[in-house]
């Protein structure tokens, strides 16, 4: 199978590989030479492959998975980061990539309350014209 992973400024991998493993959220699953057409959204986790002499990881955060023709794994997520060690990927990239995903979250949210309640304000200013008989 070929594997690729591609971020907006990179393509990280892109060679061979002999079986795969990655997480959505519906949990952990593998892939096989010969598998069936597949998509899915995977989780901030991490992906690792085996190829013909060792096993190599890569932290994602988040992306899309696609598998066609049953040998091209393509990857596409905002930000990636291989490394050889495990232990290294899981504790310090992967904290940052939930951190970073919690950031963003509460920043989303106040924003959205933001324009809730700006939209809300123009709507009791509308309300209280009608009220006048000046717009009509």
């Amino acid at each position: 199978m070929r594997l690729r992973i591609n971020t907006p400024l990179a393509a990280l991998v892109d060679e061979d590989i002999e079986c795969l493993r990655a997480e959505d959220a519906t949990g952990s699953f593998g892939i096989l030479p010969g598998h069936a057409p597949f998509v899915t959204s995977l989780a901030i986790s991490i992906v690792s492959w085996r190829t013909a002499d060792a096993e190599h990881f890569c932290a994602l955060r988040g992306g899309v998975m696609t598998v066609a023709d049953g040998s091209d794994v393509e990857i596409a997520t905002r930000e990636a980061i291989t490394g050889e060690h495990l232990g290294t990927l899981d504790n310090e990239v992967l904290a940052r990539f939930q951190a970073d995903a919690n950031t963003e979250r509460v920043e989303h949210t106040e924003t959205m309350r933001l324009q809730f309640n700006a939209i809300r304000h123009m709507v009791s200013r509308l309300k209280a014209g009608a009220d006048t008989g000046a717009f009509r």
